[in-house]
C-alpha cells in the first residue's frame, strides 16, 4: 500500500503552531514512506472563508519547507461530487430525508434535556414515509448511524478506542439548502483522493467515529487513524496568544529559521531516544507513528531560541545573509553584503535569531552620518584624546589586521595611561557602530577596512 497522507486547514484566520504539527508529521510520514502528501482546504464554511487565510496557509508551508504532491485541492469545489454520495446513501436506505421544523428540534432538545438525556436527534423521520412530509419544510439529510453495538478504532497514538452505538446520532450529511455537511465533505475528499492515514489533534477522535459510519456505510476502506495530543502552553493550559506567538508567520518574523522550527516541532509530541538536534533528512529517516507520546506537548521558547541558536551556527552564511536581509533597515549594498559575509561567522555564533544577527551585524551596512545611541553618546563624551590618538594610529599602521589593531590599542591604553585596553576599545566600538555591543571590534576594523574606520573615527571626533 503506498501511503497518502493529507493537510486539510480551515481558512479561517492564520495557521497556528499545532496546524503547523500536524503538517509536518503528515509530510514526515509520508515522505518516511515515500508516498504522497497532499494538501486540501476545507472551504465549506463560506461564511468564515477568507482567501487572505489561504494565502497565509500557503505562505506557512513554503516557509516550513513542506512541500505538497499535486495541486491544492479546494473542498468546495467538490460540493456536487459530495452530494451525489448523499444522494446514493439515500437511495441505498443508508441515509433517509428528516422534514423536522426547527421548533420541532428545540422541542425535542428541551425534552431531553429535562430528562437528563442525550439531546440527540431521536429518529422520528428514520423509518417514516416521506409521503407524510410537510409541503413546507425542505428537508436535511441524515445519516443512519448504527442502532446497537460498538465500534473500535486502532489509533497508532490513543491505542484501542471504543464507542458503542447509543453515543451516536443520526447526524446532518446533507443541510436542508442541499449544501453538504463537513462531516460527509471530509469522507468524500478523504477516499477519493486515496487517503491511507489521517494525522491530526486527538479533538477530531470523536469525529473519526462519525466519519466511520459514512466510510462503513459507502463500503469504503477506513483509513488508519494516528491521533495526536494537543500542544499546551507553559503552564499546562492550550497554547494561546496569552503564552506568547501562535501563528507559523509570527514566528518566521521572529528570525527563526525553518529548520528549526521543523526540529522544535517534531520534538513537541515526538521523540527518538534522548536526540534533541534532529535534522530534516533524518527525521525523515527515523519518523514513525511508535514515537509519538500520548501526553500534551508543553510549548517551550528558551528551547526553541536554543535549537534556532544551533542552525543559526550551522547555516550558510550566504543563505543567511539572505534571510536576515529584511531584518536590516533598508536595502543591504553589495559593499555591505561583502562585509557581512567576512563577519558572518563570528556574528552567527552570538545571533539566537536572525533578528539579533541584523541587529549586531548592522553597523556593516552603515553610512556616514549615522545615530550613537545613548550608551555610544555617553561613551564618547570624554574619549576626544582617545579617538584622535586612534585615528592617527590606524592612519599608519602598515599592517591592517585585527592583531595588529588589537596591539595598536594597547599601545595607546599605555602611552595614554587609561590602564585597560577596554578604556580604548568601547570608544572605539562607540565610534564605528553607534552603539556599545559588537563582535570583536579589532576584527571589525580589519572588514571596514582603513578608509572607512578612520572616516568613522573622524565622523564621532566632529
Amino acid at each position: 500500500m503506498s501511503v497518502v497522507t493529507r493537510f486539510p486547514p480551515s481558512p479561517t484566520g492564520f495557521m497556528h503552531i499545532g496546524n503547523a504539527r500536524t503538517a509536518l508529521f503528515n509530510w514526515l510520514f509520508a515522505r518516511h514512506h515515500g508516498g504522497k502528501f497532499v494538501v486540501r482546504i476545507e472551504d465549506t464554511d463560506r461564511k468564515r472563508h477568507s482567501e487572505e487565510a489561504v494565502e497565509a496557509i500557503i505562505r506557512s508551508l513554503e516557509w516550513l519547507e513542506l512541500d505538497w504532491d499535486g495541486e491544492i485541492v479546494s473542498q468546495f469545489s467538490q460540493a456536487e461530487r459530495h452530494k451525489e454520495v448523499a444522494a446514493q446513501l439515500v437511495k441505498e436506505g443508508k441515509a433517509y430525508y428528516c422534514y423536522c421544523s426547527p421548533e420541532e428540534l428545540q422541542e425535542m432538545r428541551d425534552k431531553a434535556k429535562a430528562e437528563g438525556k442525550p439531546t440527540f436527534y431521536d429518529r422520528r423521520w428514520r423509518d417514516r414515509d416521506p409521503a407524510d412530509a410537510p409541503k413546507d419544510i425542505e428537508p436535511v439529510v441524515r445519516i443512519k448511524a448504527p442502532l446497537e453495538g460498538a465500534s473500535t478504532i486502532e489509533d497508532h497514538v490513543q491505542g484501542s478506542v471504543t464507542v458503542t452505538h447509543d453515543n451516536l446520532d443520526d447526524f446532518i450529511i446533507l443541510r436542508s439548502d442541499g449544501s453538504p455537511t463537513y462531516m460527509l465533505s471530509v469522507v468524500v475528499d478523504d477516499f477519493d483522493m486515496g487517503i491511507t492515514h489521517i494525522l491530526r489533534g486527538d479533538d477530531h477522535l470523536n469525529n473519526a467515529f462519525r466519519q466511520k459510519v459514512i466510510f462503513n456505510a459507502m463500503e469504503w476502506d477506513v483509513p488508519e487513524f494516528a491521533h495526536l495530543p494537543l500542544i499546551h502552553g507553559p503552564d499546562g493550559g492550550k497554547f494561546s496568544k496569552r503564552h506568547g506567538a501562535t501563528s507559523v508567520e509570527e514566528y518566521r518574523d521572529m528570525g527563526y529559521l525553518p529548520e528549526a522550527m521543523r526540529n522544535y516541532l517534531l520534538r513537541l509530541g515526538w521523540g527518538h531516544g534522548d536526540d534533541e538536534i534532529i535534522p530534516t533528512a533524518q527525521a525523515i529517516e527515523w519518523f514513525n507513528l511508535e514515537g509519538i507520546g500520548k501526553a500534551a506537548a508543553k510549548f517551550d521558547f528558551a528551547k526553541l531560541e536554543s535549537l534556532n541558536a544551533h542552525y543559526m551556527n550551522e547555516a550558510d552564511n550566504t543563505r543567511l545573509i539572505e534571510l536576515a536581509t529584511p531584518f536590516f533597515d533598508g536595502e543591504l549594498s553589495d559593499t555591505a553584503k561583502e562585509r557581512l559575509m567576512q563577519g558572518a561567522d563570528e556574528l552567527k555564533e552570538r545571533a539566537k535569531t536572525l533578528i539579533q544577527f541584523a541587529q549586531e551585524g548592522a553597523f556593516y551596512a552603515k553610512e556616514l552620518p549615522f545615530d550613537y545611541n545613548e550608551k555610544a553618546q555617553k561613551t564618547l563624551e570624554d574619549a576626544a584624546d582617545v579617538l584622535e590618538a586612534l585615528k592617527t594610529a590606524l592612519e599608519n599602521l602598515d599592517d591592517f589586521s585585527a592583531e595588529s589593531i588589537q596591539d595598536t590599542c594597547k599601545k595607546i591604553a599605555d602611552d595614554l595611561k587609561e590602564g585597560k585596553l577596554g578604556k580604548v576599545a568601547m570608544p572605539l566600538r562607540a565610534a564605528l557602530t553607534g552603539t556599545t555591543v559588537s563582535p570583536s571590534i579589532f576584527h571589525a576594523c580589519a572588514i571596514l577596512g582603513r578608509e572607512e574606520t578612520c572616516a568613522r573615527l573622524q565622523a564621532s571626533i566632529d
